[in-house]
């Protein structure tokens, strides 16, 4: 199984950029004759841009909004207002054929391995699955083929494919689902946090392949987790969500050494040290409160309700997420400083 050659094709150029996604559900009360009393916010104003070969890393707690933001990109969910263009063309404004090449170029790696394959359906079927959609990708004729070599690709015996998924452990299913993404030849996956229902050690074989795939198709990777030592060891950019907004943006070098928002630097805190030392020299941030309903966010900067820094120009102008003097990367936060103190 090969990638397709495209000599136009620059690895490092945007491939997808999203501009000021919102998705906002509405809450409604009465049964017979329903009204909209307000709304949850779960994405709201997101934007970033995904280059050809890299990996973005997207970090939060949960109910933060990384999967709406995943559902988004993949048309699951229809956004209140923005955009997002796959490779110059509107991916939240195509529709009939055109949505269809679009989505070929798009796949997804979903968050259970237990639930998001079809108990009833062999391996071989789920994996081949995508060609009834699209023909046109594979010929009835070597479509059996086809699926052999996909799981072979991701470690699978290629002989398998009349077994059900009850007779995979969790980590072999989860690679069925890798199979399942690869089958268009996508140029993106979007991964919804794709090993936190696995073992430790099966974390990093999954994580080993999904590297490996990425050197050998050229793909492109928008990889979500809340996992920080997870996100850091497979991310190129990493973007960190709170209350459905990005925060902070930049490589893996400046959100692990050199973050300026007060949000990461606490979440960066209560990653585990391994070095005895190390960890006795740690000083954990330790937030008060609790993470505000996004159905009535606070005013200004969101995270100003559990930020020991909040001032009151925190309550009545909301920081947008633009390089701060401290450091050149994107942080949406007015008093933006890499911590000293670790």
């Amino acid at each position: 199984m090969t990638a397709p050659a495209d000599a136009t094709k620059v690895r490092g150029e945007t491939i997808l950029s999203v501009d000021h996604l919102v998705k906002h559900f509405p809450i409604s009360q009465g049964v017979l004759f329903k009204k909209t009393i307000g709304q949850v916010k779960a994405v709201d104003g997101v934007s970033f841009e995904l280059r050809r070969g890299e990996t973005l890393g997207v970090v939060g707690e949960s109910g933060c909004g990384k999967s709406t933001l995943a559902r988004l990109l993949m048309r699951l969910e229809t956004p209140t207002a923005g955009r997002v263009t796959l490779e110059g063309r509107d991916l939240l404004r195509a529709g009939g054929a055109d949505l269809r090449r679009l989505r070929r170029n798009m796949q997804m790696v979903m968050q259970d391995p237990y639930t998001s394959l079809n108990p009833r359906m062999t391996v071989g079927d789920i994996v081949g699955e995508p060609f009834e959609i699209h023909p046109e990708v594979a010929p009835k004729r070597s479509r059996r083929q086809r699926v052999q070599e996909l799981l072979d690709v991701v470690g699978l015996n290629p002989e398998h494919v009349n077994r059900y998924p009850h007779q995979f452990s969790g980590g072999q299913r989860q690679r069925i689902g890798i199979a399942r993404a690869l089958a268009l030849r996508p140029e993106i996956i979007v991964c919804d946090e794709p090993v936190s229902a696995l073992d430790v050690s099966i974390q990093a074989q999954v994580i080993n392949l999904l590297e490996q795939l990425q050197d050998e198709f050229g793909l492109s990777y928008i990889f979500i987790a809340h996992d920080l030592s997870v996100v850091r060891h497979i991310s190129d950019r990493v973007a960190v969500m709170y209350l459905g907004r990005i925060v902070e943006i930049g490589t893996e070098e400046q959100i692990y050494q050199r973050a300026t928002h007060p949000y990461t630097q606490a979440l960066l805190s209560a990653v585990p040290v391994p070095d005895p030392e190390a960890r006795d020299r740690q000083t954990i941030i330790r937030l008060s409160g609790d993470v505000p309903s996004p159905a009535d966010p606070p005013s200004g900067c969101h995270f100003r309700t559990r930020c020991w820094k909040a001032e009151e120009v925190c309550a009545v102008q909301d920081p947008q997420t633009v390089p701060r003097a401290a450091d050149p990367h994107p942080s949406a936060c007015h008093f933006a400083e890499v911590r000293t103190d670790v």
